[in-house]
């Protein structure tokens, strides 16, 4: 299974480094990755990542049509800043649905680390989303997110993909940092 793990972490990098470089590139080949994490994580027992990655699936398609909008280019995403109430209300989802996520997965299954996955879950949804949407906010969710994945993938021996996310921290951090001087940036 590490080969076709090192294959999904190399994809990750790739797709996140395009993401960073605002190159739309960055959807179709994050959707192969996110398949292949999807079957790695249903082996290891990740059931709450599992269902993450078929989340991804349709964001990576969501996304890759908000940033290419082939019926109206100018109507395409620009970076922008999310407004507090908005911010708000996406960290009040993200908590809604970790809550619930992690109740079902420590209730009903066998996963083995339901309220932490859960949790990283529920967040990496709302960053997702606001990546989607080109919002410069979450790019320090995604740090966050990154390195707790990072210390949940070792306890699963998943080296390749603890290291993928240690990597995808230090993206994140320079996406925050690009995407913030991004002269297109449009405020709050």
């Amino acid at each position: 299974m590490s080969g076709l793990e090192l294959i999904a972490a190399v994809l990750g990098v790739t797709a996140v480094w395009l993401t960073v470089k605002q190159n739309a590139w960055c959807w179709p080949i994050g959707l192969i990755m996110v398949l292949i994490y999807g079957w790695l994580f249903y082996e290891v027992k990740l059931y709450s990542g599992m269902l993450l990655q078929l989340a991804y699936a349709v964001l990576q398609l969501y996304g890759w049509w908000q940033w290419k909008r082939p019926d109206r280019v100018d109507q395409a995403r620009r970076v922008s800043h999310l407004p507090l109430r908005k911010l708000l209300w996406g960290l009040m989802a993200g908590l809604g649905l970790s809550s619930a996520l992690g109740a079902a997965m420590a209730g009903w299954t066998d996963a083995a680390a339901p309220w932490l996955d859960a949790t990283l879950t529920g967040f990496s949804l709302v960053a997702q989303l606001w990546m989607a949407h080109k919002r410069v906010q979450c790019w320090p969710l995604w740090i966050v997110v990154d390195i707790v994945y990072v210390g949940l993938y070792l306890q699963q021996q998943l080296y390749f993909t603890a290291g993928f996310f240690g990597v995808l921290t230090l993206i994140a951090v320079r996406g925050w940092l690009q995407w913030r001087r991004d002269p297109a940036l449009v405020p709050a």
